[in-house]
């Protein structure tokens, strides 16, 4: 658990919105370097091969964050965004954000009405992200680009946060920095215990942006198996518990149907001699599972699978609120 909290807490503090993944990937680069050689594609993919044998398993999770991009750059200093990735707009207003801008990191905050002047029709509006502006501070846009090193194209993230309260850890990005933790974990593991397969760990690019930033690698690899390890929304709030079952603390999910359905259509359906084997041997290692669907949302498994050959995959979800 301690080795899994510092690793949290390492790759949580490091900025990597969807396509600016170089930093957090050079670190768990250099965390997996010690169990062996790390290889990496163009597009910023990672991964480490270890074992050794004719059958293959892929263990994917994925570096890169949800954030948003400067769209514009106001007179008067204030910046408009885009989304990058599922970032719902019913909670921005008055979240804290760091831009990644050219003479380093600069905190703001998603502007908000203020409650005194918001008329009663307001109240129970949600803005569109096209509504929203973003306010570091500066006075003009010569301030902007020239003190702050922004412009249009800059990227920018959720502030970075991290704390722990017994078993539990409240941080940002936890989606997917536990899945890349449990990989670098698995990493030393397997490096002391070689299994009789080869199984090759992938630190993915992209996937909170089209979910298709590891297609590069799984074509190089060519897996048998994949698993992809990304933390699945937990439904023990009172606003969930009608939904599903899946709770904080009793285990990772073992996922039998995922499926979006807006956009791009996609989901995992892992074939039942799969989930029957992971479920018998986690039984036998006395490792608690839950059974789950997710509906709503995907992982990098989902156009993976259908790389080459094809490769039967299992989504290994870790319940998050």
């Amino acid at each position: 658990m301690e080795q899994l909290a510092s690793l949290l807490q390492a790759y949580t503090a490091i900025p990597a919105p969807s396509g600016h993944e170089e930093a957090l990937g050079d670190r768990v680069a250099a965390d997996w370097s010690a169990s062996g050689p790390v290889q990496r594609d163009p597009l910023g993919n990672r991964w480490l091969t270890l074992g050794a044998g004719d059958r293959h398993i892929a263990i994917i999770a994925h570096l890169d964050e949800v954030g948003f991009v400067v769209r514009k750059v106001e007179p008067d200093g204030f910046l408009r965004i885009h989304r990058l990735g599922g970032l719902p707009e019913r909670v921005l207003p008055m979240q804290q954000v760091v831009l990644l801008g050219r003479h380093g990191p600069v905190t703001g905050v998603i502007g908000a009405k203020s409650h005194h002047y918001t008329p009663q029709e307001e109240r129970y509006h949600v803005l569109t992200a096209d509504e929203l502006y973003l306010d570091i501070g500066a006075s003009t846009a010569a301030e902007v680009r020239t003190a702050y090193g922004i412009d249009v194209g800059t990227f920018g993230v959720y502030a970075r946060t991290f704390r722990r309260q017994g078993d539990l850890v409240f941080a940002n990005a936890l989606d997917d920095r536990v899945g890349l933790a449990v990989l670098s974990v698995l990493a030393g593991r397997l490096a002391a215990n070689p299994p009789p397969l080869r199984v090759t760990l992938v630190a993915s690019v992209q996937e909170e942006f089209t979910l298709r930033g590891v297609l590069p690698a799984i074509r190089t690899l060519d897996p048998d198996l994949i698993f992809s390890v990304d933390i699945t929304p937990a439904c023990d709030t009172p606003d969930l518990k009608q939904r599903a079952d899946l709770a904080l603390g009793r285990g990772p999910a073992l996922t039998r149907y995922s499926f979006h359905s807006r956009g791009t259509l996609g989901g995992v359906i892992p074939p039942g001699w799969l989930v029957e084997r992971v479920e018998a041997i986690a039984d036998k290692a006395e490792i608690c599972w839950q059974p789950a669907t997710f509906f709503g949302g995907l992982t990098d498994a989902s156009f993976a699978q259908l790389e080459g050959r094809g490769a039967p995959a299992l989504d290994v979800g870790i319940p998050a609120r």
